[in-house]
This record gives C-alpha cells, structure tokens and sequence, in this order.
C-alpha cells in the first residue's frame, strides 16, 4: 500500500473525525514526499487551541507541519486563522472576534504554492466540521480546486464513519484521491479484520497504514507511507 509514485500539486487532508491524527498522517505525508525530494510544504488554514508564545498565536499541529516542511513556511502563510480557544472553529472565531474568509486563506495557499512542489492542506475536524458560519470544508476545497485524502482513525466504529464520510466528499464532486488508516486505538479488537473491511467498501485507493506509535516523528511515521 505505498504511497502513488505520482501526485497533484497540492492536496487536502480531511479526517473522520476529530481527534484522529490528521496531522500525523499529514507530517508523515510531508516526509514521505521530502524522501522522494520533493519540496513539500504543509499548510492550516484555519486551526483552533492556540497560544500566544511570543510571536503571536500559535498552534500546535500547524506548529508541527512548519517543522515538517521544507522549505520552512512563514507561519502566517502555514495559518492564517490562529483561534484561541480549543473549540469547533466557528465558536472559536466568535470568541476571538474574528471573521473567517477565503480571500487570506487563497492569498496564503498561493504564496506557497509558488515554493513548494507539493502542498499539504490540513482541514480542522471531520470533514463535515464548519469553518464559520458561513463556510464549509467543501467551500475551501473547491476556492482552492483540491482533491482530497481521507485519514481514517481506526477505532471501534470508524467503518460506518468512513462510509460516511466517504459519501458526503462524493457527494459534494470531490475528487478523492486515498484514504489512510492510523491506529489510534491499540486496544482496538480485529483491527485487521476492520481495516480489510475497509478496503473493500471504501470507493478510493489506501495510500498506507500507520501504526500506533505516540510521541513518533513525522520521519519514522513517512517510512510507513513509503515502498
């Protein structure tokens, strides 16, 4: 299940839900890409639960991706909408007074884009998590005209969640490149058996299996994604 000797230019990682490593998947995406040397950027537009650590808010996934792409982004460009609080990004950004728009995002996805061979757009939550109250995960996919991979968190129930998920990318035309797994839960019983599950039912080609490995680098988890 390697990753395709080919990929688009850029692309968008989405996930079944919250909480399920999406940026794991996207970091070891990130390295993956960088072994095959290629300039591979990451990117979050819009992330919730930041600190201020002295150069303004910061945000510890999008953190990550910075640290996992080269050329190192600025971080504004990485993310352009840094929320304060740990919430669902529309309460977040009403918390902090801040309207959430394309316009900036599209601004930043290009500046990167002109650096990078391969960008790596992160969404916040699953799929069908709002950015605002005015814009959905589809808005920014189809402003920014990017395909999209599924990150897969396997535990019990993530069958019937990918399905769904699954449904709704085709659904909204979305062109889906792959989807990942990522062990998230190692007491999860037939694992084995839930991911062969899933790779009959999902309409998309599995682009790899990450383990459960806490605290593993973006480097060790890329080798996974990889001949």
């Amino acid at each position: 299940m390697p990753l395709p000797a080919t990929l688009p230019p850029a692309l968008f990682v989405t996930g079944t839900d919250t909480g399920i490593g999406k940026t794991a998947a996207s970091t070891a995406l990130l390295q993956a890409l960088r072994r095959r040397g290629l300039r591979a950027v990451g990117m979050k537009p819009v992330a919730s639960g930041s600190q201020d650590l002295g150069q303004g808010l910061r945000n510890e996934d999008a953190l990550a991706l910075q640290v996992a792409s080269r050329p190192v982004p600025d971080y504004a460009d990485l993310n352009p909408y840094a929320l304060r609080q740990p919430l669902a990004p529309e309460l977040a950004a009403a918390e902090d007074g801040v309207r959430v728009e394309l316009a900036p995002i599209v601004a930043a996805y290009e500046r990167l884009r002109a650096t990078a061979d391969v960008v790596v757009v992160e969404g916040v939550g699953g799929w069908l998590a709002p950015i605002s109250a005015q814009l959905d995960q589809l808005d920014l996919v189809r402003a920014l005209r990017l395909p999209v991979l599924l990150v897969v968190g396997m535990r019990l129930g993530c069958v019937s969640h990918a399905r769904l998920t699954a449904q709704s990318l085709l659904a909204g035309g979305v062109e889906c490149l792959g989807w990942i797994g990522n062990h998230i839960d190692p007491a999860m019983q037939r694992q084995d058996e839930n991911f062969a599950t899933l790779q009959q039912r999902l309409p998309m080609p599995c682009w790899g299996r990450l383990p459960h490995l806490p605290g593993a680098s973006g480097e060790a988890l890329g080798a996974h994604l990889l001949d």
